[in-house]
C-alpha cells in the first residue's frame, strides 16, 4: 500500500522532464518563465499538454520564490508517494541479478543527488542508506540527481548493519570499499549479485557496517590526492560490475 504526503517541490528541466516522462500522473502543476520561448520550453509545454498535465505561465520573480533550488525557469509541484516497500519486498521485485549501491554516512545533498544519478545510470535497482545518517529526498537533491531521484528507489532503513545482514540472506554479496583494503577492485573476482556498500569521504563506513561486508576493496590511487567524492567512486564500483556483466553476456 502507498501513502501520499504534502508536494515535493522539483526544481529545473531535467528533473521535471524526468518526472513527466516517468510518471506523468504524479505532476500536479508545472510553473514556467514567461520569457521562456526558446525550444526547451517549447518541449516541456508540448509533454505536458500530452500528458494532461496543468502549467502556467509566471513572471520568474515567481519562481525565484519557490525556495532556494536553481529553477532555471521551471519549477513543478508534484506529489510524493510513501511507498510500502520494504527492503524484502524490494529484493523480492528484482527479476535480475541484484546490483544495489548502500550509502553509509552521506548527509550532502549534493553528493546523495549524484550517488543516485550514477547509480540510475549504471542500472542500480535501489540505493540504501540509514535514517540516522542520510539525507532525504530534497529539491536540492532532485535538481542534482537529474531525474534519478524520481525513478531509482531510495530505500532508508532504521539499521544499516541488520539490512545488510538481510541482503546477504538473498545471496548478495556485499562489498565495501575500503581505502585499507589489501586488493583493488580489479584484482578481486567480484560476485554478480552484489550490494557496493561505500562511506562518506574522509570518515569512510562505520566499523560495524565494515564489519559486515563480506569482501572490502579499494579503489587505486595514482596521484597525491588521497581520497575521491563518493559519487565518483560509487561510479567507479558500479560501472565495474556492469562492465563484467556485459562481458559475461
Amino acid at each position: 500500500m502507498k501513502r501520499e504526503r504534502e508536494p515535493r517541490v522539483v526544481f529545473g528541466f531535467h528533473a521535471v522532464l524526468a518526472r513527466l516522462r516517468s510518471d506523468p500522473k504524479s505532476v500536479i502543476e508545472i510553473y514556467l518563465d514567461e520569457a521562456r520561448t526558446d525550444a526547451r520550453a517549447r518541449d516541456l509545454v508540448a509533454l505536458a499538454d500530452r500528458a494532461g498535465v496543468r502549467l502556467m505561465r509566471v513572471p520568474v520573480k515567481r519562481l525565484d520564490g519557490f525556495g532556494d533550488g536553481r529553477h532555471q525557469g521551471v519549477v513543478a509541484k508534484v506529489q510524493v508517494q510513501l511507498s510500502g516497500e520494504t527492503l524484502e519486498e524490494l529484493l523480492q521485485n528484482i527479476q535480475t541479478p541484484p546490483l544495489l549501491l548502500v550509502l553509509d554516512g552521506i548527509t550532502d545533498p549534493h553528493n546523495l543527488g549524484a550517488c543516485l544519478r550514477v547509480a540510475n545510470a549504471a542500472g542500480a535497482h535501489a540505493v540504501i542508506a540509514p535514517k540516522d545518517r542520510a539525507a532525504g529526498i530534497t529539491p536540492a537533491v532532485s535538481k542534482v540527481a537529474s531525474g534519478a531521484a524520481e525513478s531509482t528507489p531510495y530505500l532508508m532503513v532504521t539499521n544499516l548493519a541488520r539490512a545488510l545482514e538481510e541482503v546477504k540472506e538473498k545471496n548478495i554479496w556485499v562489498v565495501g570499499a575500503d581505502e585499507r583494503a589489501e586488493k583493488t577492485l580489479y584484482e578481486t573476482d567480484l560476485p554478480n549479485s552484489i550490494a557496493w556498500v561505500l562511506g562518506a569521504e574522509g570518515e569512510g563506513m562505520r566499523r560495524l557496517t565494515r564489519e559486515t561486508c563480506d569482501i572490502l576493496v579499494r579503489v587505486p590511487m595514482m596521484g597525491w590526492v588521497e581520497s575521491l567524492n563518493v559519487s565518483v567512486a560509487a561510479g567507479i564500483c558500479l560501472f565495474e560490475s556492469l562492465r563484467r556483466r556485459l562481458a559475461r553476456a
